[in-house]
């Protein structure tokens, strides 16, 4: 690797020398160094034009840099300038001299920087230790980034302290996880690598992002083995080829040869967090041991930097975790209904709050659709947020009525509320894709908005309850709506259309306004992000959850309903309907196993209940039979003894069905079983709708 080359850029180390020149543009004053920058006598100098100092191409540019200098002007160029014959590209700097006698003193100076020959490099170990110790570390330590603050340290300490530096953390601290105490075979990762004329060969030996265990018998075990930093003044050609052929990696020992090399441990609260791989290549001075103690010095502060940001991230990872484990992972519903969704946290700290929300298929072409809302911010509400979220989810699929689920929840939130006061506003709606039904009610929360086909829209009248976990009050009901096919129907928390600048009737007219007429054919995730446009800017929001339903009803041709007489011959019945239903469907393959569930079921139903027998049909992703009877009583699934004449049909439904189940109704309760029809996914994942969690800071 050959040295950089005799440019000084603006933090290298160079050597200036100070020249005075009169108005005739002759030197009249020169520096105590000139013998060092030019390799001239003073007396060389004195007297001479200015312009003698520089080669024939740069003679034109310092002409005019002399003539700023008459105007009161200050210039600066790169420009060529003799050193015993021999061109070195120099920065020069021409500064006039303002006041003072004209005769006595010269009209301007010249400063010529050129950079230190490579022997004379990391020569002075006070300019060393004042460009890693002074600035720098107040310049990169406000980095919480693991790797913005590793590409820091490196750029820091090349070239202020060698050629070529990388920077290795153990890899348990990459990944947030806690830091143990570790040995020279931990498995590292490299983050940083730098050189100081940018030669590819090191980036390409040592690539960042590699994850490693370094072998025995090389220094970058050593140090990692002791925890002490690791001084090879110099790597002849033999050594640096063992290393290579340990590490199995050739080009490394190519570059190791005749180096110098000091590595320098990470170590931070007595914990080794990584090490700091400095090089010098040939033709500079070798490392010493106070070269050593000024590194030390300089990874002492860096290990502060680096377990920072470790602890930064194994803190957001905290929080990321925490927010997947509560918040739903994916939606599901009918496969007539299009659902989006949308969460902000309102701190950017921790990225989970107490606002969640929920679409749920239910059997029977329904869904559940929620959002709701804990008082309160950060970890605390979150907690309460994931209890509540998880009770929720079981009421629904235990198919309560939307009043009934939230006044079980109302009576979780007192409970809770005798620990630590809690209370929450909720809103549940249930979607029947069959009926085109939609059934909600409301716990304090603002109310749903309905955009019809048509272009119409309105805010949902649902009857008034008090917040969950409020003692006193209306008892909580619900109301159920009729709506158009392909209507959009929006739940929402109030820091969507409330904050401290904008007052909430305005935050509504807003919501109103985007799903006006414009939006009944507008893209669903188009909607979803114009309902977030311009909040991202406000430093005072509040969490957000955002639900959006295109609702339209299952098409007719899948659905089939028969009523049958309660009579043992109404099972022979159903089965030649259900045989004419799947073949009209292509469902050939489905035919026996669902007649013999549709058999047990209509058996169990003319058993133990009174009247006409509902059979039902809905076939979307999965086929789905439901019968409807007029007992209230929910079957009960038992494992019948050998010598008992019942017992055993809801034993055959459940082993083979996908999934059954059973609710009750206002006239007496439905049973239901589901199957799969072969090559179909019960729940394909909407790619779409994962849009919040990992980057739901980007409003893009």
């Amino acid at each position: 690797m050959a040295p950089r080359g005799d440019v000084p850029g603006p933090d290298s180390a160079s050597r200036t020398l100070v020249l005075g020149v009169d108005g005739a543009r002759r030197i009249v004053q020169c520096g105590p160094n000139v013998r060092a920058v030019l390799g001239r006598e003073p007396g060389e100098l004195l007297g001479r034009a200015a312009c003698d100092l520089v080669a024939e191409e740069g003679k034109a540019e310092l002409e005019a840099m002399l003539e700023a200098i008459g105007a009161g002007q200050e210039r600066r160029g790169m420009l060529p300038v003799l050193n015993r014959g021999d061109m070195v590209s120099a920065i020069v700097t021409a500064q006039p001299m303002l006041g003072g006698d004209a005769d006595a003193a010269p009209a301007g100076l010249l400063y010529v920087q050129v950079a230190l020959p490579p022997s004379e490099r990391y020569q002075d170990p006070a300019l060393m230790r004042r460009a890693l110790l002074d600035d720098p570390l107040t310049r990169f330590a406000d980095s919480l980034d693991l790797d913005q603050s590793a590409r820091k340290i490196v750029d820091v300490i090349v070239p202020h302290y060698c050629n070529a530096a990388s920077v290795l953390v153990l890899e348990s601290l990459v990944a947030a996880d806690e830091v143990h105490s570790e040995s020279g075979s931990a498995v590292m990762r490299r983050v940083a690598v730098t050189s100081d004329d940018d030669n590819p060969a090191w980036t390409s030996a040592f690539p960042v992002g590699e994850v490693l265990v370094f072998p025995e018998g090389t220094p970058y075990h050593e140090v990692m083995d002791t925890a002490r930093p690791v001084h090879k003044p110099h790597i002849d050609g033999a050594a640096a080829a063992a290393i290579g052929k340990i590490w199995r990696r050739g080009p490394a020992g190519e570059l190791l040869t005749d180096v110098s090399m000091v590595l320098l441990p990470l170590i931070a609260n007595d914990t080794l967090l990584g090490f700091i791989a400095c090089t010098r290549v040939p033709g500079f001075r070798k490392f010493d041991l106070y070269d050593v103690e000024i590194g030390m010095e300089f990874a002492a502060g860096a290990a502060i930097v680096i377990e920072n940001a470790r602890r930064f991230s194994r803190e957001r990872a905290t929080a990321l975790a925490l927010q997947r484990s509560l918040l739903p992972n994916r939606l599901s519903a009918p496969s007539s209904v299009e659902v989006r969704h949308r969460y902000l946290p309102g701190s950017k700290l921790v990225e989970v709050g107490g606002d969640w929300y929920e679409s749920i298929a239910l059997p029977g072409a329904r869904v559940a659709l929620i959002v709701g809302d804990v008082a309160g911010h950060g970890v605390r509400a979150a907690v309460t947020m994931g209890r509540l979220r998880t009770a929720l989810h079981t009421l629904a699929n235990l198919e309560l009525p939307p009043a009934d689920a939230l006044h079980v929840m109302h009576e979780l939130m007192i409970e809770l509320g005798e620990q630590e006061p809690h209370f929450a506003t909720c809103v549940y709606a249930v979607y029947d894709a069959t009926t085109g039904t939609i059934e909600i009610a409301s716990a304090g929360h603002l109310p749903p908005l309905l955009a019809g086909p048509g272009g119409d829209n309105e805010y949902l009248r649902v009857p008034p309850a008090p917040p969950l976990g409020v003692a006193g009050g209306a008892a909580i009901e619900s109301r159920e709506f009729t709506v158009e096919d392909g209507s959009l129907f929006v739940i929402y928390t109030d820091g969507l259309v409330e904050n401290r600048g904008r007052d909430i009737d305005d935050g509504l007219a807003r919501l109103r306004a985007i799903f006006g007429p414009e939006s009944v054919d507008r893209p669903m995730e188009d909607l979803a992000k114009a309902t977030l446009a311009g909040v991202y800017a406000d430093q005072h929001r509040d969490d957000i959850a955002v639900l959006i339903a295109r609702l339209r009803r299952l098409p007719e041709d899948r659905c089939a309903s028969w009523t049958l007489p309660a009579d043992p011959a109404a099972v022979r019945r159903a089965r030649g309907l259900v045989r004419a239903r799947l073949a009209d469907w292509g469902l050939e393959d489905l035919e026996y196993t669902t007649q013999l569930l549709i058999s047990e079921l209509i058996t169990n139903a003319y058993r133990y209940a009174h009247g006409p027998i509902e059979l039902r049909l809905l076939y979307e992703r999965t086929l789905v039979c439901e019968v409807l009877d007029r007992s209230a009583a929910l079957p009960r699934l038992r494992r019948a003894e050998d010598d008992d004449e019942n017992g055993r049909g809801l034993l055959v439904v459940s082993q083979l069905a996908h999934r059954w189940g059973s609710r009750r109704t206002a006239a007496g309760k439905v049973v239901w079983c589901e199957q799969v029809p072969p090559g179909v996914d019960p729940e394909p994942i909407d790619l779409d709708s994962t849009w919040p969690g990992e980057s739901h800071h980007l409003p893009g």
